[in-house]
């Protein structure tokens, strides 16, 4: 009997890679720098995160298992990045040409010629749902919404806006300085609302 095929692009386990973790010497060395948001070329996501802990710097890129159809029909699950075109890089950033020279590094993100990091607290809840394998997916970026706290469960302490999607709770965590937003399964019963 033929396998029924499973619809396009259905999210998974969220997963990241490589590893954020740092080598003990690297991490002495990064633990007071902040995260970037680094712009990479088209599918470069994991060969520039590579790059990244090859040089020492720790690395972060989020994904999710998603489904998507070969131009033969065959349909394929792979990791795709929670936000294409993006690395996250934990570096100084008085010291990044080590940074910039990496194939496939774009820029890092700044606003004029300032550097912007990321908020540690959005990098550790992105963190946070790779390491519970949470379903996860790509989600447009809100601005307005219920912020709440998850009081329990794998994600507890994460802040976040609350979304409805086909009748299930979803989590929205987003980067405020990339304008993007990731979409995660949450049981209600872990909804607290701030106030």
């Amino acid at each position: 009997m033929p396998e029924i095929p499973q619809k396009a692009n259905q999210p998974e386990g969220a997963v990241a890679y490589p590893s954020a973790d740092a080598s003990p010497e690297a991490s002495q060395e990064t633990a007071a720098n902040p995260w970037y948001a680094i712009r990479v070329k088209s599918h470069h996501e994991k060969p520039v995160a590579a790059g990244l802990t090859g040089k020492g710097y720790p690395s972060f890129v989020p994904c999710y298992r998603g489904t998507w159809r070969s131009p033969s029909g065959v349909l394929v699950k792979s990791d795709l990045p929670l936000f294409p075109g993006y690395v996250f890089g934990n570096f100084d950033i008085d010291r990044r040409l080590p940074v910039l020279t990496i194939p496939g590094v774009v820029l890092i993100v700044a606003m004029g010629k300032t550097f912007i990091p990321v908020e540690n607290h959005e990098i550790a809840a992105l963190q946070s749902v790779a390491g519970a394998g949470l379903a996860a997916q790509p989600w447009p970026y809100l601005r307005t919404g219920q912020r709440v706290r998850l009081i329990d469960g794998p994600l507890r302490g994460s802040e976040g806006v609350v979304a409805h999607f086909k009748g299930d709770a979803r989590l929205i965590l987003s980067v405020t300085l990339l304008q993007r937003s990731v979409a995660v399964d949450i049981d209600r019963a872990w909804i607290h609302p701030i106030l």
